[in-house]
């Protein structure tokens, strides 16, 4: 490689996170753009990608705390906290037991079913900087996700429409099935005023059960030859951050703007992952990954959708 060319793909390492403060880039984008440069032109990087790419998810759960409404989640929780609590457990369990039967790296295990049971890419984020995994298993983890929101964004609206859900019942089934934020908003949206309202609320109870999932992750996730149990702080300065927005209601401007760059610090985090991956961990991880992922979510997808219309 020449000097000249090595410049170029410097320069590439600095461009594409200064774009993911643009609304140029997507989550799937961001991390399809890693992937495809690490492919390209292999693990080079003027900065240490992986060392960043730790504190760098720790510091953007943390700032997109502030994005957290208390008070709704509260309020939703009346109605809608033992459910939520239910499905939880019910999909960590269930993707604990697939894993093991598909025989799938137990830290890729922990991830896809965080990720499936919570919120998607920001649970996995969360568990990751906790469980420290192997950097393919986490850019594995992250596109089984993705892929999966992907067709839900689509899927869910038109069964919603086939088998004649109201509102309530569709927002509430989208807010447990469907991984991210984002693809959650969207599918209710397409669905309807009420659906996303009531998508929204119950989305937001079901996030913050990354909190008690991650510290128990902490707890009994303790490596063979581990002298002590690695307490998640970040997790601490996150629950912090939620407070912080419940008792400064003045500062709600600010409290948006910081999870605005929580947000955009996540895009870059994804990026960097997609940039450490190389095609011998593509061979070493194979498809047991995705089957998990595919078959956790039918099993949350299918259940809550039978429960709630029955």
């Amino acid at each position: 490689m020449t000097e000249i060319s090595k410049k170029k793909i410097d320069g590439l390492y600095y461009i594409i996170p200064i774009l993911c403060f643009t609304p140029l880039l997507s989550s799937p984008l961001a991390l399809g753009l890693g992937i495809a440069l690490a492919f390209i032109f292999g693990n080079n990087s003027p900065y240490n990608k992986e060392k960043l790419t730790k504190y760098l998810l720790q510091a953007s759960i943390v700032l997109m705390g502030f994005g957290m409404n208390l008070t709704q989640v509260i309020e939703t929780s009346k109605t809608g906290f033992y459910f939520t609590a239910i499905s939880v457990s019910l999909t960590l369990a269930s993707g604990l037991l697939l894993g093991k039967m598909l025989r799938v790296e137990r830290k890729t295990t922990i991830l896809i079913s965080g990720g499936t049971a919570i919120c998607g890419g920001s649970a996995i984020a969360a568990l990751s900087s906790i469980i420290n995994p192997k950097n393919y298993q986490l850019t594995f983890a992250l596109t089984v996700i993705f892929v999966l929101n992907a067709i839900a964004l689509f899927l869910f609206p038109f069964i919603g429409h086939h088998f004649g859900l109201s509102q309530e019942t569709f927002g509430t089934w989208a807010a447990i099935s469907i991984h991210d934020t984002s693809s959650v908003v969207g599918a209710a949206s397409i669905y309807g005023a009420k659906a996303l309202e009531v998508a929204t609320t119950i989305k937001l109870t079901r996030a913050l059960w990354v909190i008690p999932v991650s510290l128990a992750v902490a707890l009994f996730n303790k490596e063979s030859g581990q002298a002590k149990i690695s307490i998640p702080w970040f997790i601490g300065i996150f629950i912090i951050a939620i407070l912080l927005r419940y008792l400064m209601p003045g500062w709600e401007e600010t409290f948006t703007h910081l999870n605005w760059i929580g947000k955009k610090g996540m895009l870059i985090a994804l990026f960097l992952i997609g940039a450490s991956l190389n095609k011998a961990d593509i061979v070493k991880a194979g498809v047991k990954p995705f089957i998990l992922g595919v078959l956790l979510w039918l099993v949350i997808s299918v259940t809550s959708f039978y429960v709630l219309t029955l």
